[in-house]
């Protein structure tokens, strides 16, 4: 039986803010303002000094929880291009290789983060570069500058690394821009900070539901159980932060995967319990037949019996069914129905030119989008806008950002306050 998602509270913005405790859908609307802070903090720390140091040899990202798609975001970015490797590192032990000649980028809100503030000590014991982001008051920033490193600050009222993500991620882009390793000029993240403003406007809390891409999304996912799957690399990374913030904002685990890998194990979903052919290919014969008077057909073989009078029939799946819902289910004596299967798949803008590859690749999702609808999974679909690939991206976190934060409060949660992780943490600490 799917939650219940309060459809009114949505298009209530007064119930909203005080549903949000802590102001996530604010501080979400402000990724642009985030962007422009964050490039005006990195000069202010000196972050083009990179630029007067040689190339190092490697770079390895140290980045957990909210901060952990810093890293995903920065492979991304720079596999295509970038003559030395990019890898990221949650915690210790610190690689053996990591010495002078490499380049360590610690990032924690807070500072205080165990792993990074552990990974930037043991780098700087090395001797090894480093650039760290966090609180301007932290261990992490102490670290930094007795090794001489570059510390840049995520200035005020920032008390979320989910809804602080440019804040953290700007610096290094810049940082990475500097090294040679990825094409993230200035005006490019500016053209990031537009797209981010647009989105926040496009998804304000004072958009009525059925005008407000988000909302709408938040109420198709409450009726599944999600799965989130790019379309390639940069959807895949953006399927990694849905999944994320789904289950940590809105409280809904899913499934998260990237074409063409996860096909198959995404693809093997669809004949499962929460499909409306549940181990049956579409188009076959249901298995359960219709009551007729004192006349119970349910032991009769498919196939092997006449129709006398029209006083028996078999019954094929209506659209209802097909859409995984049986009209003539009885929640009483039957139970509560499952929840249907959703497939959320996040598009990356068609490639200009197409390319063999770019084709090929638009086939597969097409392919796979065929087939969860042929298997009555519910399909939504989100294409990122034209622009440079951090663009794109932007547009894919905007969206499952608000979505998840819509969700959480439409189930009537607060998206900021988990009591399960705080008591977590009482009982780690």
């Amino acid at each position: 039986m799917a939650p219940y998602i309060d459809e009114a509270l949505l298009d209530d913005p007064d119930e909203l803010g005080r549903k949000d405790s802590r102001g996530t859908l604010r501080a979400l609307a402000s990724a642009g303002a985030q962007v422009r802070e964050a490039l005006e903090l990195a000069r202010e720390a000196g972050i083009d000094r990179l630029t007067e140091e040689d190339r190092p040899r490697s770079v390895l990202v140290a980045a957990v929880g909210g901060s952990s798609l810093v890293s995903d975001v920065l492979e991304l970015l720079a596999e295509p291009g970038s003559p030395v490797p990019v890898q990221a590192r949650r915690n210790l032990p610190l690689p053996g290789w990591v010495g002078p000649l490499d380049l360590v980028v610690a990032v924690s809100l807070s500072g205080r983060a165990h792993g990074p503030l552990a990974v930037a000590a043991e780098a700087a014991r090395r001797g090894a570069s480093l650039l760290t982001v966090g609180a301007d008051d932290s261990p992490l920033a102490e670290v930094s500058r007795r090794a001489r490193g570059i510390h840049v600050d995520v200035g005020r009222q920032r008390i979320s690394s989910r809804t602080s993500l440019w804040t953290l991620l700007t610096p290094v882009l810049v940082g990475a821009d500097r090294l040679g390793l990825l094409d993230a000029p200035e005006a490019v993240l500016t053209a990031v900070a537009d797209r981010l403003d647009e989105r926040a406007t496009e998804l304000r809390p004072s958009s009525e539901s059925f005008v407000n891409p988000a909302k709408l999304l938040a109420m198709q996912l409450a009726e599944t159980v999600p799965v989130v799957l790019g379309d390639g690399p940069l959807g895949g990374v953006a399927a990694q932060r849905a999944s994320s913030m789904l289950a940590r904002t809105a409280r809904i685990p899913a499934l998260c995967g990237e074409l063409p890998d996860a096909a198959s194990s995404i693809v093997a979903c669809f004949d499962g319990p929460y499909t409306a052919v549940g181990g049956r290919r579409p188009g076959t014969y249901d298995e359960r037949r219709i009551r007729l008077g004192d006349i119970d057909t349910s032991q009769w073989e498919p196939h092997h019996f006449d129709e006398p009078d029209g006083e028996l029939m078999e019954r094929r799946r209506g659209p209802e069914e097909e859409a995984g819902q049986d009209i003539f289910a009885d929640p009483f004596l039957d139970g509560p129905s499952l929840p249907r299967l959703g497939l959320l798949m996040l598009r990356d803008a068609p490639a200009e030119p197409p390319t063999p590859e770019s084709q090929q690749a638009e086939m597969l999702t097409e392919a796979v989008l065929t087939t969860a609808r042929e298997a009555g999974a519910r399909v939504m679909e989100v294409r990122a806008g034209t622009g440079a690939p951090v663009v794109r991206l932007a547009d894919h976190i905007a969206m499952v950002d608000f979505a998840a934060t819509y969700l959480s409060i439409g189930l009537g949660l607060d998206p900021s306050v988990s009591p399960h992780v705080a008591d977590l943490r009482d009982r780690t600490s």
